[in-house]
């Protein structure tokens, strides 16, 4: 019996380096191909201080080394979006949170929205293709309902012109024709505006 206990103890450790390996990797990763969507699997081994073989040890391909980074990025916006106080914060405050956490997880993931991969996967969970819209949408309904918002107009509607504004913001962004700051600025208050509310002193 001791000999089984004794066998078994090495497990936990050997799991939480495995664990520290793979959070080094997808961490690389999300800087190195952030900057060069094209780099190789051993420039993200070097940036992670590993060799090539342990990234290749926890993620087979490039693709899966993808994959497992968008799943991450799906977790930390899907947290972001749970800090914003979307259901809790006044109308208008709940929007500016809502587009920050857009920001906030673009500025750390900007190889989502990068026009030259061809072959982002969509998450198995988390996805905010189906996790983003509907949140918005209740967010601009309670807004309706307190007549902090327009009610002129279908909330579904506006929550897509909401997001179609944040894309917009964000290529303008990548081609230089706008600075974050800038595009961060003009996106709120066009959304703002969309919504049928004015800048309050916290988005002024």
């Amino acid at each position: 019996m001791s000999d089984t206990l004794d066998a078994a103890k090495p497990s936990r450790p050997r799991r939480s380096d495995a664990r520290r390996s793979i959070d080094a990797i997808l961490d690389a990763a999300r800087v190195v191909l952030g900057e060069r969507p094209d780099a190789s699997m051993e420039e993200v081994a070097t940036r992670a201080n590993v060799t090539r073989q342990t990234v290749y040890a926890h993620f087979p391909s490039r693709d899966a080394l993808v994959a497992a980074l968008v799943e991450t990025a799906a977790a930390e916006y899907s947290a972001l979006l749970d800090a914003a106080g979307l259901d809790t914060a006044p109308p208008a405050d709940a929007l500016a949170g809502f587009l920050d956490a857009g920001w906030r997880f673009l500025r750390r993931h900007p190889l989502i929205l990068d026009p030259t991969l061809t072959r982002v996967p969509r998450p198995k969970v988390n996805d905010p293709h189906d996790v983003v819209p509907p949140r918005l949408e209740r967010l601009i309904q309670r807004g309706q309902q307190a007549s902090a918002f327009d009610r002129s107009l279908p909330a579904s509607w506006l929550a897509a012109a909401v997001i179609g504004l944040q894309h917009t913001a964000a290529a303008e962004i990548a081609d230089g024709r706008l600075t974050a700051d800038e595009a961060a600025a003009l996106c709120l208050e066009s959304a703002l505006r969309l919504c049928g509310a004015s800048p309050g002193p916290s988005q002024g």
